[in-house]
């Protein structure tokens, strides 16, 4: 894979303990429960069992180190160039016997920051990701289509701000199976999604949206301003 199993390691050890509590939180950093938890409908089986994802780790000093790998960072500086900054960072974790999907969407939904093309996320496994555990499925070529519309998935329980895009045949998505380290680099209008995790073990991944320094974003306000960081050059 792109990335080491050492750094790997060290960053799902650093969500861990985030979560559990034994390390300083910073003060922007999100640990957001799973719908199901949150609900009542599901018992954790510990409090790592709990947590859907955190986001916005840009002053954390551990995982922010993900960001500024310099194999990742060489991959995207060729797409978006070298002057870059941060839009969205997160870990994503599908605990089991919790359910943990992600609508196919698209991420540019979430995202002011144009022009697209000089966007670029970051996906990268931590796990070993399969159709078992929830791997990321994509519909290749849906970047070419422009930005959906989004609306609530038909589910019973939909974790906050999950949409899925519309008017698509999900027959037509791919699955992509990783191995740790392993990483994808994609378009903000790509259409992708997760399932489920059915396996007996986590599923974790590790994830940044770079933006160029030509992105720029309206001016005006938002419910959560956008959490941004400057990606020093080299």
């Amino acid at each position: 894979g792109l990335i080491s199993e050492e750094k790997i390691a060290r960053w799902s050890r650093r969500f861990e303990d985030l979560v559990l509590g034994k390390v300083e939180r910073p003060e922007k950093l999100v640990i957001m429960k799973d719908v199901f938890v949150a609900k009542g409908e599901v018992v954790p089986a510990s409090p790592l069992h709990a947590i859907t994802k955190i986001l916005s780790f840009e002053e954390d000093p551990v995982l922010w180190q993900y960001t500024l790998d310099e194999a990742l960072l060489a991959a995207v500086e060729s797409i978006a160039g070298e002057s870059l900054f941060t839009i969205s960072s997160n870990v994503f974790n599908k605990p089991p016997g919790v359910d943990s999907r992600h609508p196919l969407h698209q991420d540019l939904r979430y995202f002011a920051y144009r022009p697209a093309d000089k966007i670029v996320a970051a996906w990268t496994a931590m796990d070993a990701t399969t159709r078992q555990n929830g791997c990321l499925s994509v519909i290749p070529g849906s970047h070419e289509s422009g930005l959906r519309e989004h609306g609530n998935p038909d589910w019973e329980h939909v974790n906050f701000g999950f949409f899925a895009a519309e008017g698509i045949n999900p027959e037509t998505r791919v699955h992509v199976e990783m191995a740790p380290g392993d990483t994808l680099l994609f378009h903000p209008l790509l259409i992708h999604g997760s399932g489920r995790n059915r396996s007996d073990g986590f599923r974790r991944a590790i994830s940044t949206h770079y933006a160029s320094q030509e992105c720029k974003r309206p001016d005006r306000a938002r419910k959560r301003e956008p959490v941004t960081k400057e990606v020093p050059k080299g």
